[in-house]
């Protein structure tokens, strides 16, 4: 298998199958293997006493549905397709599973919140991605293009969400992609506004440098609208495809807490999200809104 792997978690939803035509069509770029896994929920231990004859058969039945899957999937799209199946906690489980094969990236289905009054996404979801080690496009609804012509990019004040730059312009090049800078500014926040526009000019002649196609803008406004709405309404002007994010607040880069703004756009957005979580800073700065 090559050395660049695919984790794909699978419950048999309608969710998890649009997932895996993402994956896959994302692996054929990347020339990725990939690795469906379905995990079977933990039992207490007085269910484990009288059912493990009939635990044990479930677990073959799944492997089995799953192999039909990576048969199916495999001849579709001509890519070596492994599978796992395991028992315990959902989340644990990918998470232990994408460290054990050295996956740099988990695409997974989620059902998300309903409504946009809610700031809880699917647990399972919501703990794949704040303890994963590697980016995870999570994918909300059952309908998107494969592939990309628009990525967004939001930009903060902090030093890690550039480093989702070196993800946006590996996405991009794939689908030779636009790359949608932006920021938001709250209408009084004159010193915000310069920091901002300086910070997006250099990101944007570092993507164009970098020969990809690059937009930058900064928008304005009041502080009772929510900063993932904007984002949201941004990426709608250019019907987008992808929303690639930092997951954590600067100061809490050492911990495992999900930023609020994240917490959002992960939970809300229609279209796919790249979560990507900032590598360990040794300076603790200012707070941030964890774009």
């Amino acid at each position: 298998m090559s050395a660049s792997k695919i984790l794909v978690p699978i419950g048999f939803s309608e969710q998890s199958m649009v997932a895996l035509n993402q994956a896959l069509s994302i692996a054929k770029i990347k020339k990725s293997g990939v690795v469906l896994l379905s995990v079977i929920k933990e039992q207490s231990v007085i269910q484990s006493l009288f059912t493990d004859e009939k635990s044990d058969a479930l677990k073959e039945k799944v492997k089995e549905k799953l192999d039909s899957i990576s048969k199916e999937f495999s001849q579709k799209y001509g890519i070596n397709i492994d599978t796992m199946v395991s028992r315990g906690k959902i989340y644990q489980q990918i998470n232990e599973v994408a460290d054990m094969i050295s996956a740099d990236l988990i695409i997974m289905g989620t059902n998300g919140s309903q409504g946009r009054s809610s700031k809880v996404i699917g647990s399972n979801a919501e703990k794949v991605v704040r303890l994963s080690k590697c980016p995870v496009i999570t994918i909300k609804g059952e309908h998107h293009m494969i592939g990309c012509d628009n990525i967004i990019l939001p930009i903060d004040l902090a030093k890690e969400t550039k480093q989702k730059v070196t993800y946006a312009l590996e996405y991009a090049r794939y689908w030779n992609a636009t790359i949608r800078v932006v920021s938001v500014v709250l209408k009084d926040s004159q010193e915000v506004r310069a920091r901002l526009t300086k910070n997006m000019t250099q990101v944007k002649d570092f993507i164009l440098n970098a020969g990809v196609k690059c937009s930058a803008e900064l928008i304005e406004g009041e502080k009772k609208q929510t900063l993932g709405d904007f984002v949201f309404d941004y990426e709608k002007r250019f019907e987008s495809d992808l929303i690639m994010i930092m997951t954590k607040k600067e100061e809490l880069s050492l911990s495992n807490n999900i930023s609020e703004t994240a917490r959002y756009i992960i939970n809300n957005s229609e279209i796919p999200v790249m979560s990507i979580r900032p590598k360990e800073s040794k300076y603790i700065t200012g707070s941030t809104i964890a774009f």
